[in-house]
């Protein structure tokens, strides 16, 4: 890669050397911020019939792109008379809130010329007044390494991490001359293209891969490993045919549900040095976890007085409420024996109290399509989806004899390994390769690498 003919000392040490022919300077003196949308209750994005329906950019669709286009918005209700700021082609769009440093203050700009579109809220937008200033090349330097540096300095907050509006406008900003923007927006546009394509490709062999798994999980737990078994009807339309011996029953007549943590506060769960802090389980490690072991726990303050459900070793876990139908009654199980642990909000508990039921067979059956499909007829709820425990506890469960239990756990503990260790090779591909955009996009975008026609 070629370089520039002579640098000169920047005033940010983590940028170290410009090219001499570039200007520095700070965000406030390239354009101008203005704020997303206010006043607005969550019953205005919810009325899909409203005539006062007005397109905006939602939240998720800054954090996923780097172009925003007429594919991006959603609708919001507006009535007449509301002063809210309309945003307009190359402005760009910053998230000031996030769960991570890694997200916050993420960029994106607007590609598509749009009569009426407004912003969410927890985002900034921002218009370029400098006529030798480009747009697409600004929001490439706001994606690279300067601006998230900044950020790992000045973001506040806890559970959720904030960006104050007046840092955000110190941003040091790096500008060649507009003719060189223009080549280094090419240039990435060109190169991201290609590596975004690349990373498309393994997130679509990673999505065939899980569908394997669930593919091969729902065989298994409803029809066993003998293909040559006689078979007879479940009495459940979605499941079919099961093997003759196996048993039906409900839930609920194999063991007990109960519930997570009630009455915490934000408070208790950021008290890192109080004695009373005790392990639970959040809702994230149930969603992303078939086996939760003690590599899976966090802490909250738990005072003597309280009474609390405690979890114990083989007690399954499920998500009652989600914002989609695929997490909810996700479930997990325990798999380590823990003296004193609890388990989070927004899930319930299971213990089993049949000794003729495998823990870690119901966990696999209950990941499979019979739990499934039950939740997609029963959850309820627009913003979240909720699951009834009343409901849940009629889940139609099969029961083959508990040595061919042990039997098929042990399948797919094996099988279902072999998948997960291809999905994490496709994962670290993947993971590279977003590495590699991020430091190609802060190298050319700070000089450090001359792009050339």
């Amino acid at each position: 890669m070629e370089k520039y003919q002579s640098y000169k000392p920047s005033r940010v040490n983590w940028v170290g050397e410009i090219p001499d022919t570039w200007e520095e300077t700070y965000l406030k003196y390239v354009g101008n911020l203005y704020g997303g949308l206010t006043g607005k209750s969550g019953e205005d994005f919810k009325q899909e019939d409203n005539p006062n329906n007005k397109p905006y950019i939602p939240y998720t669709n800054i954090f996923r792109n780097t172009y925003i286009s007429k594919n991006h918005v959603d609708y919001v209700v507006l009535e007449d008379g509301e002063n809210q700021n309309k945003v307009q082609k190359f402005d760009l769009f910053f998230l000031m809130s996030s769960e991570t440093h890694q997200d916050l203050g993420k960029s994106c700009i607007l590609i598509d010329d749009i009569d009426e579109l407004y912003l969410n809220s927890f985002c900034k937008g921002f218009r370029v007044k400098r006529n030798d200033v480009n747009p697409l090349f600004l929001n490439y330097q706001l994606l690279g390494s300067i601006h998230k540096e900044l950020i790992s300095i000045e973001g506040r907050g806890f559970t959720r991490i904030n960006l104050r509006q007046d840092r955000l406008n110190e941003t040091p900003i790096f500008l060649p001359p507009i003719s060189e923007q223009h080549q280094i927006v090419q240039f990435l546009d060109e190169k991201t293209e290609l590596i975004d394509k690349l990373i498309s490709t393994k997130e679509r062999k990673i999505t065939l891969l899980k569908e394997q798994r669930t593919s091969l999980v729902n065989q298994v737990v409803t029809k066993g490993l003998n293909p040559n078994i006689k078979m007879k009807d479940s009495g459940v339309k979605w499941i079919g045919k099961i093997p003759e011996g196996w048993e039906k029953v409900s839930l609920g007549k194999i063991g007990l549900l109960y519930g997570g943590l009630t009455g915490k506060s934000g408070e208790d769960f950021r008290s890192e040095d109080n004695p009373n802090n005790k392990p639970f389980i959040p809702f994230t490690n149930i969603f992303n976890n078939t086996y939760i072991s003690k590599n899976h726990f966090q802490n909250v303050v738990i005072n003597e007085d309280e009474n609390q459900n405690r979890v114990q070793k083989f007690d399954i876990f499920f998500l009652m409420s989600s914002e989609t139908y695929d997490d909810l009654g996700k479930t997990s199980i325990l798999i380590d024996d823990v003296e004193e642990l609890y388990l989070n909000s927004f899930c319930k508990g299971f213990r089993i109290t049949n000794s003729s039921v495998h823990p870690l067979f119901l966990n696999y059956q209950l990941l499979g399509d019979t739990h499934k499909k039950l939740i997609s007829i029963e959850g309820n709820g627009f913003t979240r989806i909720n699951l009834r425990q009343d409901r849940l506890k009629e889940t139609p469960i099969f029961l083959p004899s508990f040595s061919e239990q042990i039997q098929i756990v042990h399948f797919l503990d094996s099988k279902t390994k072999e998948i997960e260790n291809m999905v994490q090779v496709e994962e670290r591909k993947i993971d590279l390769l977003k590495q590699y955009r991020q430091s190609l996009i802060s190298e050319v975008v700070t000089g450090k690498i001359k792009v050339t026609e």
